[in-house]
């Protein structure tokens, strides 16, 4: 367990497994009232099992505003989990996520009541979560919260998952990854398109090229391709590897295309679509010809690293290439900004470690 003991974890276990876990309160009602409701409601919920929960493989989640959250509790805390996460459970959650996108708040009282049913106790502060987990989903859909719960995890000595996007700006994202380095706990961060169907039979050092697409919807609070269009991106990047030094980007109301030319020649490209059917794949051009990438391969891909992660603390994806994703999509806004000039990754990098 990470400076949490198993003494005290089972001291506390008397009270808290008294009744069963996985009731909480609502979105914002902390009220003494509202205690007390959930209280009368614990009969009726699923308890964690407390071995279970006690064995340092209790998983808290940060955020229940995104249907990530979801979907990692219906994977792990299913009657029958794959073996492969070796018993690993979120076994509570803190559910205030974004406070101002209407699109993300109003999801979080049914998401609350959702993993209520699969065990997850539900609790009040970032603070109280930490004092029950060995591990952190930081899942808050906000990005722009990320710096400040990202701070208390790094505190609390825990290993931590983000999931997109690191942050809501490039500065915060090198202020995430300082942050890891000054508490010395790596972090892992990247979208479920990283797994991609087809990806795995890539031969990545003989990738010449390649164009990747997905919806790329657009939220005021965060820079274009933060919020949703990463996806494409770091299907690009899971392909194409760093090393890239400049984009241009064409935009229109309905649609963007990105182009980065790698440091070695190579080109790819992002199409980003807001109009029609969402969907998500790529074309990856190789020395032994053209691959399609497709379809959406779903959360357990992803999750399957995380646990690896959890369990070893060794980062799927480097901070490198997290890092550089994101500076690639700032540089795509800055291109944007200059009606489609050309703009270098090292540019809008310098300009972030300046902020």
């Amino acid at each position: 367990m990470h400076a949490f003991s198993r003494r005290n974890f089972i001291v506390k276990s008397v009270a808290t497994y008294a009744a069963a876990t996985g009731v909480g309160l609502g979105l914002l009602d902390y009220s003494p009232a509202a205690a007390e409701a959930a209280t009368a409601q614990t009969s009726n919920a699923k308890a964690i099992d407390p071995q279970s929960a006690a064995d340092g493989k209790r998983i808290g989640i940060i955020g229940l505003d995104t249907s990530h959250s979801v979907e990692f509790v219906k994977a792990l805390n299913a009657e029958q989990p794959n073996p492969i996460f070796d018993g690993f459970k979120v076994t509570a959650a803190y559910p205030q996520g974004s406070k101002d996108i209407e699109s993300s708040t109003k999801r979080v009282p049914g998401y609350t009541e959702e993993v209520k049913k699969r065990g997850v106790e539900i609790v009040g502060s970032i603070k109280d979560l930490l004092a029950q987990v060995d591990y952190v989903l930081l899942e808050t859909n906000d990005g722009r919260l990320h710096m400040e719960q990202a701070l208390e995890v790094f505190k609390a000595g825990k290993r931590m998952f983000i999931d997109k996007p690191v942050a809501a700006s490039l500065s915060d994202v090198l202020a995430i990854y300082d942050a890891s380095k000054k508490y010395n706990i790596p972090i892992f961060s990247a979208s479920s398109l990283r797994y991609i169907k087809g990806i795995e039979g890539i031969d990545k050092k003989k990738v010449l090229g390649a164009d990747t697409y997905s919806p790329a919807t657009l939220e005021k609070t965060h820079p274009d391709f933060f919020w949703y269009g990463i996806h494409g991106v770091e299907t690009l990047y899971t392909v194409m590897g760093t090393g890239c030094k400049s984009v241009t980007r064409v935009n229109t109301p309905n649609t963007d295309i990105v182009v980065g030319i790698w440091g070695d020649g190579r080109t790819g490209t992002f199409r980003g679509t807001r109009t029609g059917k969402h969907d998500y794949g790529a074309t990856v051009f190789t020395e032994d010809g053209n691959k399609v990438l497709g379809p959406y391969g779903g959360y357990e891909p992803l999750l399957i690293d995380i646990i690896k992660y959890f369990k070893t603390g060794e980062m799927p994806v480097t901070p490198e290439e997290t890092i550089e994703i994101f500076a690639f999509m700032e540089a795509a806004d800055e291109s944007k900004r200059q009606g489609g000039k050309s703009v270098t990754l090292e540019s809008v990098l310098a300009k972030a470690k300046k902020k």
